[in-house]
């Protein structure tokens, strides 16, 4: 999985004024848990941006005085009004302890269906997955190449042995839905049949 580095300076202070001040000085408040005890820190709001800003899922690399933590994004909160960021809560990662991760979904392929006149409806752009860090994969891979009209991609069928989706088996991802097209296209079939007879 992809990484990104982010710098930031610890807090000695977690009260609503240093709060306050922080925003103003354009300073996100921010806390990782998951250690001994959780980390409370700042970062220059305009660093997070490749963060929390892209489709991709990343692990952080945080660099707090001197130390150096391996961490994932866990919960993000805006403002309501002006949107920005108010604050993060980011979990430590361990190389032997699983966590739980949203992962980008990426379709591939040309659907037979979609060529058949069928439309594409994807009900999950992002699925949670829990694995080792190392496991933990960039995207989940959805090829609906073999997907007629009618078809489905389930999480059954996306599995892995070295990471698990967090949805019931038998969740819809993808599907090949009918459309209109569709339907002209099996309308002008029958018709042609006819004529023939």
């Amino acid at each position: 999985m992809k990484s990104i580095t982010l710098k930031g300076l610890e807090r000695e202070s977690v009260g609503k004024v240093s709060t306050n001040a922080l925003r103003n000085a354009d300073r996100v408040p921010c806390v990782v848990y998951g250690g001994e005890n959780p980390i409370h820190f700042s970062v220059d709001a305009k660093d997070l941006n490749p963060l929390v800003y892209t489709p991709d899922a990343l692990i952080v690399d945080l660099e707090l005085s001197g130390k150096k933590i391996k961490a994932a994004l866990q919960d993000l909160q805006f403002h309501p009004v002006s949107d920005n960021i108010l604050h993060v809560d980011f979990v430590e990662l361990f190389d032997n302890k699983p966590v739980t991760m949203k992962v980008p979904v990426k379709i591939t392929g040309h659907s037979i269906g979609v060529r058949a006149g069928g439309a594409l409806a994807v009900n999950s752009r992002k699925l949670a997955v829990r694995a080792l860090p190392a496991n933990l994969p960039d995207f989940i891979e959805v090829d609906i190449t073999p997907l007629k009209i009618g078809d489905k991609a389930i999480i059954r069928s996306l599995q892995k042995e070295n990471y698990k989706i967090m949805a019931p088996d038998t969740a819809i991802v993808a599907y090949i839905k009918s459309s209109r097209n569709a339907a002209k296209t099996a309308d002008d079939a029958t018709e042609e049949t006819a004529a023939t007879k």
